[in-house]
């Protein structure tokens, strides 16, 4: 299900305090007040990282996220539960018809999401 297509929104880091549009992290964002967990991927953890491998790739995760929903207008689609347990929209991003997601997939900065979470910390350690 379509939810909206949206005009070109300026995204930075999220600070302390109140959440307008800004990203968390590599597969959570805030848009016009409302937090949206990305559906399709699962990426590293930053405010609770298991080890500092995982840290690291959390960071250059969210930067790109930053820098993905920078580019332009994007959409949001509902794709399955529109909510998670935690309240959060669950939202598959799109642009021309391409997954956000998939792009951080590509490029070693997520995963995709296979209903939990993976250990960062194991995987990151097997890629030696």
């Amino acid at each position: 299900m379509l939810l909206a297509i949206l005009a070109a929104a300026t995204f930075s880091l999220c600070a302390e305090g109140p959440r307008t549009t800004c990203v968390v992290d590599g597969d959570t964002f805030w848009l016009a007040g409302e937090k949206i967990r990305i559906a399709d991927i699962n990426s590293p953890e930053t405010h609770e990282a298991g080890c500092a491998a995982e840290q690291a790739l959390g960071q250059r995760a969210t930067k790109r996220l930053i820098d993905l929903l920078n580019a332009g207008p994007f959409v949001l689609d509902i794709e399955g539960r529109a909510l998670d347990r935690y309240g959060r929209s669950l939202r598959v991003v799109r642009r021309d018809g391409k997954s956000l997601g998939a792009q951080l997939v590509s490029e070693g900065l997520a995963e995709p999401w296979r209903g939990k979470r993976s250990d960062w910390c194991a995987l990151l350690a097997s890629r030696g």
